[in-house]
């Protein structure tokens, strides 16, 4: 798959939306972002790696107005819709491919939502590349969700990752401060498909 052109066409098709970013709607989106967020009870400043079309930046700045803010996404259609939304806020959005640019650095804590879900050629690589590269540049912590193993049902164009084997990588190659969460579900009565690694300096 051609991720990049993938997300270009979805944005295409559905414009400033949760569909476009590949998320069925916005309360799934949201109830997503939510327990992201939970990583840290005020956030202060963050990085987010695949910021899309800055949709977690609604999110956080609705319960933190104050929070300093950078969106980060290889998607040029998506960062040149981000900026003409959030001209007014303080909000920073740029190109950005992890294997090829410096990862901003002075931020307490670097989100990623979503990023390691479509399946690629080095899955594996590409997830932990990113997390040693977020990790080094946070100044408190990191916060990103997965597909997970455990799952009634497998989508053939989807990466799912046992939670253990993250967890253990980040045990053993990160920090000894790590929370794995499983135990949330996206909808009331659904069923827990993904989950959340805080990973803590």
């Amino acid at each position: 798959m051609d991720v990049k052109q993938h997300y270009k066409e979805l944005f295409e098709a559905h414009g400033n939306s949760a569909k476009a970013v590949q998320w069925g709607d916005q309360e799934s989106q949201y109830n997503r972002f939510e327990v992201l967020a939970q990583v840290a009870p005020k956030l202060g400043s963050v990085v987010d790696v695949g910021c899309g079309l800055g949709h977690l930046y609604t999110y956080l700045r609705a319960r933190e107005p104050d929070l300093r803010y950078t969106g980060l996404d290889f998607v040029p259609e998506f960062i040149q819709s981000a900026r003409a939304q959030f001209a007014e806020t303080p909000a920073q959005f740029q190109v950005f491919d992890l294997f090829n640019d410096t990862m901003p650095t002075g931020s307490d804590y670097l989100l990623l939502s979503g990023v390691f879900n479509n399946l690629m050629e080095d899955n594996w690589g590409f997830m932990t590349h990113a997390l040693r590269t977020m990790f080094g540049a946070a100044e408190r912590g990191v916060a990103f969700n997965a597909m997970s193993t455990y799952v009634d049902y497998h989508d053939p164009e989807l990466y799912y990752v046992d939670p253990c084997a993250v967890f253990d990588f980040c045990k053993r190659n990160l920090s000894k401060k790590v929370t794995l969460r499983h135990d949330y579900a996206l909808r009331e009565g659904g069923f827990p498909f993904e989950f959340v690694v805080y990973c803590y300096k």
